[in-house]
């Protein structure tokens, strides 16, 4: 066999050799010459650091803005009206809210700094943080027999419980001598007793939009409830589904989650306890209790 026309190529496989030693000598050429290049970006992103650093610099002051905003303010408040939710919201724990609100529960007052760290038991670290914000009414902060009426700037001697008018009765005009107390809420007021036949406690005040803790305190000052509304009350751990939901904020679902917590609960020991059941409304515990009995 001759050898020669073994190793012979056609024209169209030298072509083919040909094209493939051009892409290899290209992609060699790509490797060695083109792509250090590309890699090579320091001259670039130097070129560009005063703009970067200068975008950087604006993206930490928008994200140092929306921190600022998104932290908690809180404005001056009278402790003895710190609910759960503000309680929560100020550090405070459950435990040291509840051995808040059981003090309150008692008709009693925070008068002092100390006095509601020795009542809630808060930690030194939680009362620094939240104390400078206190306010107390002034007749604690100027303690003496007398009040001053912040609408007429004069003082007046404070009112027994024989002094005070009953606020069942009150005429609007009466009520607007109240600090805090305009015609608009006074108007609320006569309207809200008028449908529930008169008040039965002062805790029902707070069922009058725009009331605040501190404006009800204000109308105890000058009333008193001589003449209350007469209230059947029910007894929790005996009471239907239906005798449950004619109380005002307990519907069904709430009725029949109390029935089922009962039931496991082997009756309620306290009315108190209504607050571990499921969907109980718990900022309106104290008015529901007005409706029941325990035994």
């Amino acid at each position: 066999m001759n050898l020669k026309s073994h190793f012979q190529f056609s024209k169209q496989q030298r072509s083919g050799i040909f094209l493939l030693l051009l892409i290899i000598l290209f992609v060699q050429g790509f490797y060695h010459l083109v792509l250090p290049k590309l890699l090579d970006t320091d001259h670039d992103f130097a070129s560009n650091d005063a703009n970067v650093s200068a975008l950087i610099k604006q993206i930490d002051s928008l994200k140092a803005i929306q921190l600022e905003k998104r932290k908690l303010k809180i404005y001056p408040f009278n402790p003895n009206f710190i609910t759960d939710y503000k309680g929560y919201t100020l550090g405070l724990s459950n435990q040291e809210i509840d051995r808040l609100l059981a003090f309150r529960k008692q008709d009693k007052w925070i008068n002092s700094i100390k006095q509601f760290q020795e009542v809630t038991m808060v930690s030194d670290s939680v009362l620094d943080k939240i104390s400078p914000y206190f306010k107390f009414p002034d007749w604690v902060t100027n303690p003496n027999p007398k009040q001053t009426n912040f609408k007429t700037g004069y003082s007046k001697t404070v009112k027994t419980e024989a002094q005070k008018l009953d606020l069942n009765s009150a005429t609007a005009i009466q009520l607007q001598k109240v600090y805090g107390v305009g015609p608009s809420y006074s108007e609320r007021i006569i309207k809200f007793r008028n449908k529930i036949n008169g008040f039965h406690s002062f805790i029902e005040l707070q069922q009058v939009y725009g009331l605040t803790p501190e404006v009800i305190q204000n109308i105890k000052a000058d009333f008193t409830i001589k003449t209350p509304r007469a209230i059947t009350k029910i007894a929790l751990n005996t009471a239907t589904k239906e005798q449950l939901v004619t109380i005002k904020y307990i519907d069904y679902e709430i009725a029949h989650n109390i029935i089922e917590e009962r039931t496991l609960r082997d009756g309620f020991k306290s009315i108190d306890e209504l607050t571990k059941v499921n969907g109980f409304p718990v900022n309106k515990l104290e008015i529901i209790k007005l409706s029941l009995r325990l035994d």
